[in-house]
């Protein structure tokens, strides 16, 4: 495709793959200009070029999109990418991961400035995106394919590189609020300010730093009553709240030696609001509405500083360092006076608490001073609040330029990532909860009198850490590239780089938060480091004025798992001047992470499933996938085996192998004029040895096939669910990435344009077992976990999309934004066949508009959810708000209003 000199050759493939239209309309104009073509390098390759010669898939995101899109955060970025199956921020505490395809947010490359940070520091396998300053960004990099050729391990699913701005003159203040039209939480503020001096042109030198503080509000399921899904939605799918019984309450539930069903004295009037609601079988049960969380609140803060210095005209030397803090509050039900060891939560008879007794509790018929087994949960501290915080720090100097006819570009970087978990208010001492119960001074049918309340703040464990993790990365790169020969199409090009570095994690589980019974928290300890040696190589040979060929390969050495060669070849082919066709075919590799081979490891229980569920043989039942319909043997509590939270082991498996990739995109580019262009670009993944986890939803639909993993005790209890990683059979991933951009008009009134990347997935096949029957995941929940960071299953849309309507005249702009999923198979595990159903297709729509109001001031307003589209219900019980929460946003229509000032 040739263009005139006033069109330079970029618009060709960047308007295919952008993903927002108003940055193309500027990039349209910017090339009218006759400014000289550079030579860029663009990640996934290592020889500069001409942008529109890369025959990958890259999509290129300005970071003023993210504005004209009404973002506040880089996980707004990642959700609406159509490429990306990414998950809503969680309580996890590992922050905002990029899952691209679908594959494991373990399987996507994260780079700032084309290079590594230092991991996530408990599972040492994907970075943390909110420690990334978004007000240093000038623009995200989306490679869509593989690229181990070029990276090395992690980058089966492709590579995410963050690019900040290159020098920085001037200053900028900008505020940012986000208010949800709803009362009650989920309102964002965000305040950055970044400020610069010199000029790499003028004065050879630039310097800048940029401060950025983001925050959220907790968002309570109480705050959103009947926007999402109460009881009366609940029960119309066949999953009725109320239809749950026993469990942990207050007031407690209760059994004796003379009555094994678990009964409530409270239940007759009604239990006790708003801690508890009225469940089955003469039960209570925690009102889900009082405790639960609809989005968990953080805080962020995080900063860039960049020092640049020109040598030459031809080299410069670049000093960053890079720091985010971020701590995010999860809320749990509140604690449960469980078991430690034999001591069971026993109330006797001497208590006044007793019913009957002296301190008011209503008497229930044939109680006759049996001592109780309570089944409580501690209303009095609110819900269980964990602080987990994160810090993640790089320093990197690097150099790059030209030395006779190379380019060169060298780095020498040094990350940390420190991780630190503490209970923040809400936990109590296990055995403190046993002993209140037993000395008559804890109330387990209410609230606690004076006494009580002084006695629960003895056994507090507020402030109490309880988990130590860092992980290291140690870095030495430079590569080196340069034109070899003149061929018929242009010059034929030659890199070779070197990649070396240390990783290092150390994650501790500390001994004094055994005490708090109810977090499962059991003393481990595990440490290791790998060193890797990689050296790569990449030729591009242009061989016709039509066709462009590349190849590369990679070799990489790690002290503790081998070697390998990952090869990749890709091609451009232009036999007229309106179409392109391009492709590539790569292989891949990922090494079991630090912590999956090395990481602590323990012989008990060391947490709970995320979903309740009936325990298969202590609790049987109709279905065990429809938690609450079983039935506790004889001289089994049912709190502990029915609609429970069972027992689960995770940690590290030393017998973990790497896994292997094969992959390839096919694709085509056609521009039939200058105000439309178009691609369509086919991939596929072959996955083989799997790293990874099972759902739980997996073990329980076929307990006949992994009635293994559940390990009991001598005496048929369960002692857990063994849910470490593992080495699954294989995963095939295949779609056709869709982009279209269009410039209708271009008048008096302005620029009228519209645009649209899509995602049409053909293919997501898991193998659950080597040489096993493959299970099609398309449009429902996939057979194998998210990666390290969740229990939800995978979600694989059939189709997702990011749609565009932009205008820009002058000083004003708007843009109107859609973002679409295709229909889902729901669950269906936990619901008779009636109530088998699809969660429909779901849409929201944000709008912005922006007016300069001086040459200084920038004032940007918007709404998300423009209608309001409440967030789609699910049957899947892992989902415990009742809706899909891994994909939808519940807070419903917010407004944002962003005001930003330039200081010259």
């Amino acid at each position: 495709m040739k263009y005139p000199r006033s069109t330079p050759p970029r618009h060709f493939v960047m308007s295919s793959i952008a993903l927002a239209v108003l940055s193309l309309a500027q990039q349209a104009q910017a090339q009218q200009s006759d400014a000289p073509i550079q030579r860029v390098e663009v990640t996934g390759s290592s020889i500069k070029r001409i942008a529109t010669e890369e025959a990958l898939p890259v999509t290129t995101i300005k970071a003023e999109e993210l504005v004209k899109q009404g973002m506040t955060t880089l996980a707004d970025v990642m959700m609406a990418l159509p490429q990306s199956a990414s998950l809503q921020p969680s309580n996890a505490g590992s922050g905002t991961n990029i899952n691209l395809r679908g594959l494991g947010v373990n399987r996507t490359l994260v780079l700032l400035n084309g290079r590594r940070l230092a991991n996530e520091a408990i599972a040492d396998g994907y970075a943390n995106l909110d420690v990334i300053p978004i007000s240093a960004l000038q623009r995200v990099e989306i490679l869509r394919d593989g690229a181990s050729s070029i990276y090395g391990s992690d980058a089966i699913g492709g590579v995410v590189n963050f690019i900040t701005k290159r020098e920085v003159e001037g200053g900028n203040v900008t505020v940012q609020l986000v208010q949800p039209q709803r009362r009650g939480g989920g309102d964002e503020q965000r305040i950055q300010a970044t400020f610069g001096k010199g000029n790499l042109a003028r004065d050879g030198w630039n310097i800048y730093g940029t401060v950025d503080f983001h925050q959220r509000s907790r968002l309570k399921l109480s705050d959103r009553t009947g926007f999402i899904p109460d009881d009366a939605a609940m029960a119309a799918i066949g999953l009725p709240r109320s239809a749950a019984s026993g469990g942990y309450a207050t007031p407690a539930n209760f059994t004796s030696s003379a009555n094994k069903n678990a009964a409530n004295p409270y239940y007759a009037s009604g239990c006790l609001s708003p801690y508890s609601v009225q469940g089955a079988k003469n039960t209570c049960v925690l009102d889900d509405d009082t405790y639960g969380s609809a989005l968990h609140p953080n805080k962020q803060l995080t900063m860039y500083a960049r020092a640049t210095k020109r040598i030459d005209a031809d080299n410069t030397v670049t000093v960053e360092y890079t720091r985010g803090d971020e701590s995010i509050f999860g809320y749990k039900n509140p604690t449960q006076a469980v078991a430690v060891g034999s001591a069971k939560a026993i109330l006797p008879s001497t208590s006044k608490w007793y019913p009957g007794g002296s301190g008011g509790v209503p008497a229930v018929a044939g109680i006759t001073n049996q001592p109780l087994t309570v089944s409580w949960a501690v209303a009095d501290g609110g819900p269980a609040v964990t602080r987990d915080n994160q810090i993640n720090q790089r320093l990197l100097v690097s150099a790059d330029g030209h030395v006779g006819t190379w380019d060169y570009r060298a780095g020498m970087s040094y990350g940390l990532s420190q991780r630190k978990g503490y209970f923040q208010s809400g936990y109590y001492s296990g055995i403190g909860l046993i002993n209140g119960l037993a000395n008559g001074t804890l109330n387990p049918f209410g609230l606690q009198d004076q006494a009580g309340r002084d006695y629960l703040d003895s056994i507090a464990a507020d402030g109490m850490q309880n988990r130590s993790s860092k992980s290291s990365y140690y870095g030495i790169d430079g590569n080196i590239s340069k034109s070899l020969m003149a061929l018929a199409g242009g010059d034929l090009a030659i890199a070779i780089g070197t990649d070396i570095h240390r990783d290092t994690n150390e994650d501790t589980k500390l001994g004094p938060a055994a005490d708090i019974t109810y977090a499962k928290v059991v003393p481990a300890h595990g440490e290791s480091a790998r060193n890797i040696i990689g050296v790569y190589s990449e030729v591009d040979a242009p061989v016709t004025k039509t066709l462009t060929l590349n190849g590369a390969v990679r070799v990489d050495k790690y002290s503790d798992v081998g070697s390998t060669v990952t090869p990749k070849i890709s091609f451009r082919w232009q036999p007229t001047r309106t179409l392109m066709f391009r492709g590539s075919a790569n292989t891949g590799f990922r090494a079991p992470t630090l912590f999956d081979r090395y990481g602590y490891r323990t012989t008990v229980a060391n947490t709970t499933t995320a979903g309740r569920w009936d325990d298969p043989v202590l609790c049987p039942g109709p279905s065990i996938t429809m938690p609450g319909t079983g039935t506790a043997v004889p001289g089994v509590d049912a709190a502990d085996v029915c609609n429970a939270k069972l027992n689960k082991l995770t940690g590290s498996n030393s017998q973990l192998k790497p896994e292997r990739s094969k992959g390839g995109t096919l694709g085509v580019v056609f521009e039939p004029s200058r105000s439309f262009t178009a691609s369509l670009d086919y991939w596929q993944v072959n996955m083989k040895d799997m790293l990874a986890n099972l759902p739980e939803t997996v073990y329980f639909t076929n307990y006949a096939d992994y009635k293994n993993l559940f390990v009991r005790n001598a005496d048929g209890s369960l002692a857990y669910i063994n849910n470490t990683t593992m080495n699954l059979g294989g995963q095939i991933a295949g779609g056709v990435d869709v982009s279209a951009h269009w410039e209708i008009a271009r008048n008096r009134f302005g620029t009228f344009g519209a645009a649209i990347d899509g995602t049409y997935l053909t293919r997501f096949d898991n193998q659950l077992v080597p040489n096993g029957p493959w299970m099609s995941n398309v449009g429902q929940f996939g057979w194998a976990s998210n990666g390290t960071t969740s229990s939800y299953p995978i979600i694989t849309f059939r189709w997702k999309h990011n749609l565009r309507l932009s205008w820009q005249s002058g000083d004003y702009s708007a843009q109107l934004t859609n973002n679409f999923n295709s229909h889902y198979r729901d669950a269906n595990t936990a619901v008779t066949s009636a109530y088998y159903r699809d969660i429909p297709s779901f849409s929201t729509w944000n709008l912005t508009g922006s007016i300069r109001v001086q040459k200084q001031v920038r004032i940007t307003a918007g709404v998300t959810n423009l209608f309001d589209k409440a967030p789609p219900i699910t049957n899947n019980t892992i989902y415990s708000s009742g809706y899909l929460s891994s994909v939808a946003n519940p807070i419903g229509r917010s407004w944002n209003l962003r005001v930003s000032y330039d200081f010259e």
